[in-house]
């Protein structure tokens, strides 16, 4: 099979791209690869003779033009995301998500099938307000409490790609579908997130040990499930048009607890020292995954404990203040162009 992964050099996007090159099939990455300097990991995987490279800014109209249509499976993960990201620059976030959103829409053919990586902050106003369950299912009202607040940037900009992307496949013919991710997290995901960022305090030795939003539930899913999801929904005639929670339903943990878990994992015997939730989040947030097991009979394998050791191992061994990832010395490659450049930038 031939997949063509938008946004590879990212968190989600490169532990696909593993997947796939696992599973037997050729990968073209398309990424502006901002994110992916001196990352050894990266490298290896564009160097892989099974993968091509092409670096190019999604949000212009002529890297699309480029892209041929002769993928068996396109998947759309490209974005700005991260609660940092979105409240320092709510304006990129917006620009950028909603561009490569609508030129998806407008080069799909009937030729293609697509998934779309969108997320559960377009329904957390509705479970703020206490109008949606919880756990949520796929039906769930979207809602935006306040358009002005810099929060909501990124789950507007998700709900106008869902809309694109499923009615613009709709009108050429394609098959598209979109899965919500839920509080995804593993190896190699930045520092952003609540796992990495609690591994990383830990790493250092901190004492109190800082507790924002400590009385609120989450339901963690590692990146290695949620991979499964994708795939499996992708080989499901039956998913095509649908929106598809991703998740994993069956460990919603305490921040605090969760927080208890990162530092025993790390050895640390610091006092935890809770802190009030980050301004507009949600006090609890679990996918309903009926569906998800409906269509392709997913469950999640990663436990809790099992998914942040390993998490936590990672950026123990690779984390670096400096760079971020480990420099890499692997040599330059050509393009699909046949131009030069790094594999790694």
């Amino acid at each position: 099979m031939r997949a063509l992964v938008l946004g590879g050099a990212g968190f989600i996007g490169l532990h696909l791209t593993r997947r796939l090159l696992a599973d037997g099939h050729t990968v073209t990455v398309v990424d502006d690869f901002s994110r992916g300097r001196d990352d050894a990991e990266l490298a290896r995987v564009c160097a892989d003779p099974a993968v091509d490279v092409v670096t190019g800014d999604l949000t212009r109209a002529a890297t699309w033009a480029a892209l041929p249509h002769r993928f068996d499976q396109v998947y759309l993960l490209a974005a700005v995301v991260g609660v940092r990201n979105v409240e320092a620059d709510p304006a990129r976030v917006v620009r950028v998500n909603s561009l490569v959103a609508l030129h998806l829409m407008d080069w799909l053919t009937a030729a293609d099938r697509v998934f779309f990586s969108s997320t559960s902050e377009v329904y957390a106003g509705a479970v703020a307000a206490g109008v949606a369950a919880v756990p949520t299912g796929e039906d769930v009202p979207a809602m935006v409490a306040d358009v002005t607040a810099p929060r909501f940037a990124y789950a507007t900009s998700k709900l106008l790609g869902e809309a694109a992307v499923l009615h613009g496949a709709r009108a050429v013919g394609a098959g598209a579908v979109v899965g919500r991710f839920h509080n995804v997290y593993g190896p190699r995901m930045g520092t952003d997130h609540v796992v990495p960022e609690m591994a990383l305090r830990a790493i250092r030795g901190e004492d109190p040990f800082r507790v924002p939003g400590a009385d609120q539930y989450r339901a963690f899913c590692h990146v290695d499930d949620a991979v499964e999801a994708v795939l499996r929904l992708m080989a499901t005639p039956a998913a095509t048009g649908q929106i598809v929670h991703i998740g994993n339903d069956a460990e919603q943990t305490n921040i605090a607890d969760l927080a208890k878990l990162v530092l025993r994992t790390a050895g640390s015997h610091a006092s935890l020292q809770p802190e009030p939730a980050p301004a507009g989040s949600v006090h609890r947030r679990c996918p309903d995954l009926r569906t998800l097991r409906r269509l392709t009979g997913y469950e999640p394998q990663v436990g809790l404990d099992d998914g942040v050791a390993r998490t936590f191992a990672w950026y123990r061994d690779h984390w670096r203040p400096d760079h971020g990832h480990r420099a890499t010395t692997d040599p330059v490659r050509p393009d699909h162009t046949g131009k030069q450049v790094p594999p790694c930038r």
